[in-house]
């Protein structure tokens, strides 16, 4: 029988803008039990709002004045051991519940950043109101857009030898994938690198486009639940991910076509475990079935996702 934990939101138990496989579990759970945890949103002191109407959770100025900085933004909630989890293994997330527990979220552009960077040399920042419970971000006055949360970062340590990284640039071990479709429901599949895993989850998204063109979503604090399963049945080098109904598959690299390269190969991959396919076969049903789409062009490692529906491989095709 599963064991539900709560994470608290303390200083204690979060890092500020890396990774690090030396980074001690602030809690251990078993395999199978669900972590309720709560995150903060990326952040630094300039992207403070100057109109009172937005209040600043007292939790965020606490931790930004006592964490270390790192060479980014995120707060990561964590890590989280997960007992019987040992390198070479596969850590699996099922998102059970997202939902953000601010009520504002900021969107903003930053100079040299970005994907047309030339374009706007200046900084600029809107912080827009969220109606959680009608499901609205008010971006600007006459301009509503649906909410649609999901975590930006979620991650297992990476190997010891990598040392501390940057929570910038998406890698093997997920992180910074900008997914906007691991929303409630999904399930994200990582490869495990330490003793343990060490799951952490941090920079929530109110609301993002394919893309993240001007190198931020919604930001904004993020209430997450998640079911973590060490499968010991699988043998991953990169993250995948998967629906209700459909298959994700991940490309992560500098060139844009590189991402797109490394999704569609591992698309046919998994459509191979998954079926009696051959890699020609399976090669052609993404021609023919698989949806390439661009993650985000802005974290350093551009990603690219195929999705593919998992309705055409069920019956006889099933391996």
């Amino acid at each position: 029988m599963s064991t539900h934990h709560e994470l608290p939101l303390t200083p204690e138990t979060m890092v500020w803008g890396y990774f690090d496989a030396a980074q001690k579990p602030v809690l251990e759970v078993a395999s199978g039990d669900t972590v309720t945890l709560h995150a903060l949103p990326a952040f630094s002191p300039a992207r403070l709002p100057s109109d009172p109407a937005f209040e600043v959770p007292p939790i965020l100025a606490e931790a930004m004045a006592r964490l270390p900085p790192g060479p980014a933004t995120h707060f990561l909630s964590g890590p989280i051991a997960v007992g019987g989890a040992v390198p070479g293994d596969v850590l699996e997330i099922e998102i059970l519940d997202i939902r953000p527990w601010m009520d504002w979220g900021y969107v903003a552009i930053m100079p040299l950043r970005g994907t047309i960077p030339e374009d706007f040399p200046e900084p600029a920042m809107i912080h827009a109101r969220i109606e959680a419970q009608a499901g609205i971000v008010h971006m600007l006055p006459g301009l509503d857009i649906p909410l649609d949360p999901f975590f930006g970062v979620l991650a297992t340590a990476p190997a010891p030898s990598w040392g501390r990284l940057s929570t910038i640039v998406p890698r093997a071990f997920g992180g910074n994938m900008d997914n906007k479709e691991f929303r409630v429901g999904a399930k994200v599949y990582l490869p495990v690198f330490v003793p343990g895993a060490s799951f952490s989850a941090g920079d929530g998204h109110g609301v993002q486009g394919d893309g993240e063109v001007c190198i931020t979503a919604l930001e904004t604090g993020m209430r997450g639940t998640f079911r973590l399963t060490v499968r010991k049945d699988l043998r991953l080098a990169w993250p995948f991910a998967e629906t209700q109904e459909h298959l994700i598959s991940i490309g992560l690299d500098e060139d844009l076509d590189d991402a797109a390269k490394q999704a569609t190969r591992e698309m046919i991959l998994h459509v191979t475990r998954l079926t009696r396919l051959t890699r020609e076969q399976a090669y052609m049903l993404c021609s023919l079935a698989g949806d390439l789409r661009v993650t985000q062009t802005v974290d350093g490692n551009k990603g690219v996702h195929m999705m593919l529906r998992k309705s055409l491989l069920d019956g006889s095709l099933r391996a």
